[in-house]
């Protein structure tokens, strides 16, 4: 799988793992850590979390501008590394929450998230772009998609601990303080401090609060209190974990970046070119490749919509609807994101070695179909969720802060419905991301590929900024047709990527 690969492909792979790690952690406790420490709704906590996720990537534009008018790609990435860091350790600080100072730390938490996004945005688009130029070569040109799928692989490593480790940080704290894990308790101890509890509700706590702490609980509102801040502080420890994985980012980085091209800033390549008597690419030809990069960014915003869902609506629908058992096995709502990154890594030498298999027969769809294709199989992912959410109670019904009760276990989904819509969410994801940034690298003009990596990452930034109409439409519509709108979003996306195929592999040839 590996053979006639640059060399710096794994490393620059592994010096991305600690990104990784703390996207995913972001992703696996982020909205629930915004509902546990300020009591926030699922709409609000949406428009809060599709914010972040916009401004991760819609910064990486600035970020690929920087290095692009610069020259100093390798400073850029180093300098993301350093201020996500500073973005993780703010997000760290574990003050307990209380009515004088609720709003000065919802604040505080804004800026820790904007700055991970900033230090993400110098970061991320640019690392993409120095892979791509290593396939510039022409040594390893053809091996271009089986190289960004190889690399998306190695970045998920870490991804698939995060989830994982973020549990059990906030599981320890609980514990070392006397409590158990139990997803509906802070939902219930929100609702209670509001008085907007029902009395269903109101005993379902009584329950709970014996069940966690193994002793009758007399004062319900101090347990309430107690319960909340320790869970949110096992959280903001979760947090911490995320900058040990930037310093190993930073440690692989600094060994491996002789194995890294060094790309010529705006005005290098233009003196290069007056020396050399280098001819330019035609005016005409840049246009065409714009024009082909920007309707394929417009057509992903929609995949992204819908695949980011799994950090957000999908998350709420473990917490609220699934079984969180399977057999002797107690699960948590946090570790169904280790899904998604177990499946790239286990799925992508698969998907790889299926794409060289039809290579050497000279059968490989080009990267247009790959993508189409992918969009065809995440509508199917959210078919499966649309069929598992049938007759589900909505959300108004099982929210505490609405006016429910939590579901009881026995009629609650199976959590293989959340696996088996991850596992299929990870086909679609391998057909799209990895060879979308293949296409980005190869078809982007050499003046402008940081940007254009800025450009494909922005156009997720817009796809995450949507992200909330899903948190709306969860506490608004039933549950299975919150899913369906997501069908028709990506069914649309492939139509439309068919459509434009030949055009597209014209410009990419």
């Amino acid at each position: 799988m590996f053979k006639g690969h640059p060399k710096g492909l794994i490393a620059a792979a592994l010096a991305n793992m600690g990104e990784r790690y703390g996207f995913y952690t972001m992703m696996a406790i982020l909205a629930l850590f915004i509902q546990a420490k300020y009591g926030l709704d699922g709409k609000h906590t949406g428009y809060i979390y599709s914010t972040f996720y916009a401004l991760i990537y819609v910064l990486s534009v600035v970020g690929g501008a920087i290095a692009d008018r610069t020259g100093k790609y390798k400073g850029t990435i180093v300098s993301g590394l350093i201020v996500m860091s500073a973005g993780y350790l703010l997000m760290a600080l574990p003050f307990n929450v209380s009515p004088e100072n609720r709003t000065g730390l919802l604040i505080l938490t804004l800026v820790s998230l904007f700055i991970i996004a900033f230090g993400n945005g110098l970061f991320k688009g640019n690392l993409q772009a120095l892979v791509g130029q290593m396939y510039d070569n022409p040594m390893y040109g053809k091996l271009r998609d089986s190289g960004f799928s190889i690399f998306y692989m190695f970045i998920n490593v870490g991804a698939i601990f995060a989830p994982f480790t973020a549990v059990w940080v906030r599981n320890k704290w609980l514990s070392m303080h006397g409590f158990a894990y139990n997803a509906d308790l802070p939902a219930l101890c929100h609702a209670y401090i509001d008085k907007t509890i029902s009395p269903e509700a109101s005993q379902s706590l009584q329950d709970l609060a014996k069940e966690v702490s193994g002793k009758e609980v007399s004062d319900i509102g101090a347990f309430a209190h107690h319960y909340l801040n320790t869970f949110v502080t096992g959280f903001h420890y979760a947090f911490a974990v995320a900058i040990v994985a930037m310093g190993i980012s930073f440690l692989i980085w600094m060994l491996n970046k002789k194995y890294f091209p060094n790309p010529k800033s705006a005005k290098q390549r233009k003196a290069h070119a007056e020396a050399t008597g280098e001819v330019a690419m035609d005016p005409k030809e840049v246009k065409q490749r714009l024009y082909a990069l920007f309707a394929v960014f417009g057509v992903v915003i929609f995949f992204w919509f819908s695949f980011h869902q799994n950090g957000l609506t999908l998350t709420f629908f473990a917490k609220d609807y699934t079984l969180l058992r399977l057999g002797s096995w107690k699960l948590s709502a946090e570790v169904f994101q280790s899904m998604n990154p177990f499946f790239v890594v286990f799925l992508t030498p698969v998907i790889v070695g299926f794409f060289g298999w039809l290579r050497a027969r000279g059968m490989e769809p080009s990267t247009p179909k790959k993508i189409a294709i992918g969009m065809g199989i995440a509508a199917l992912a959210f078919l499966i969720m649309t069929l598992g959410s049938l007759g589900l109670p909505p959300a108004s019904a099982v929210d505490p802060k609405l006016g429910g009760t939590p579901l009881p276990d026995e009629q609650r989904v199976t959590p293989f419905l959340l696996m088996a819509t991850y596992f299929v969410l990870t086909v679609a994801e391998l057909f799209i991301s990895p060879l979308g940034i293949s296409f980005v690298s190869k078809v982007s003009p050499p003046q402008y590929q940081g940007l254009m990596q800025g450009l494909w990452l922005g156009a997720t930034a817009v796809g995450n900024q949507l992200l909330f109409i899903g948190a709306v439409l969860y506490q608004s519509i039933p549950i299975w047709m919150t899913w369906m709108v997501f069908v028709g979003a990506t069914t649309i996306s492939m139509l439309t990527m068919l459509f434009m195929v030949k055009w597209l592999e014209r410009v990419s040839e």
